[in-house]
């Protein structure tokens, strides 16, 4: 039987557009925010998502139904986003030890920026995530498509094979590097992981705004009405390593994406 969704995309394929509109709704964000734990910078992520989506619009007529078609979408977002190079990313991107070393470096005890005890919790929120989606990309490309997909998503072997198509067998193995590789490193060096570590979001702040890599003046992240920090203290221990990534607030598209989309498809 088919749900909701698919049958807006039949009705989407036989020239209804509101029903292409209203397709663009319903996956716009699940596109949107696997880019932005790929890319880690929003406006790479944006723009990711656009050409995802004119690429899933485009091809809309092929979906046979063979799959789910959430499925569907994924696949052809991890095939894009497998593929491109933003420069914001490339850039920032470190492998762990250099990672580790930024982690490391610039505890404060004090928040210099600012006393108000409200920008201090936005701040310290911002550091939390932009920390967990860095650290993503200290793996590579694929090995970070099957983190997100099996542990953050959590897509079982089968699922997350067919929509990166491997066998369900490479799909475990690769999934089962990466979260040894992501847990060891989360152990010996994050504070929310393991309390034994020095290291702590607050002690970051003025760090990290000195260092340009976060803005106070432009937060990408701190923007949720929950704040993800304190849904790890609630987890048990031996749960954090991947909860930590699962904590981080699903984001909304930005409505720029959605306008653009809209012209571009003459759907305005």
């Amino acid at each position: 039987m088919k749900d909701q969704l698919e049958i807006l995309v039949a009705e989407a394929n036989e020239g209804d557009k509101r029903a292409l509109e209203l397709v663009i709704i319903e996956i716009k964000d699940l596109v949107y925010n696997l880019s932005l734990r790929m890319l880690l910078y929003p406006v790479d992520a944006q723009d990711a998502s656009q050409e995802v989506l004119v690429k899933i619009v485009t091809r809309l007529s092929t979906f046979r139904g063979e799959s789910k078609f959430r499925t569907w979408v994924y696949r052809i977002a991890t095939n894009y986003l497998l593929t491109v190079k933003k420069k914001k990313s490339r850039e920032f991107a470190m492998n762990f030890v250099q990672y580790g070393e930024l982690i490391d470096s610039g505890h404060s005890e004090t928040i210099l920026y600012t006393q108000n005890k409200g920008e201090q919790f936005l701040l310290e929120e911002e550091v939390k995530v932009s920390c967990t989606h860095g650290m993503l990309l200290c793996l590579n490309e694929t090995n970070r498509m099957v983190y997100i997909l099996g542990m953050i998503l959590e897509f079982n072997s089968s699922e997350g094979a067919e929509i990166l198509g491997i066998t369900p067998e490479n799909f475990r193995k690769q999934l089962s590097r990466s979260k040894e590789k992501l847990r060891n490193f989360l152990h010996s060096k994050c504070g929310l992981a393991n309390p034994d570590n020095s290291c702590r979001c607050n002690k970051k702040i003025d760090y990290l705004i000195s260092k340009k890599i976060i803005d106070p003046k432009s937060l990408r992240f701190a923007n949720q009405k929950e704040r993800s920090i304190e849904l790890i203290e609630k987890i048990d221990v031996l749960e954090k390593s991947a909860a930590i990534f699962r904590s981080t607030a699903q984001f909304q598209t930005p409505e720029s994406v959605v306008v653009k989309m809209k012209e571009t498809l003459n759907l305005l």
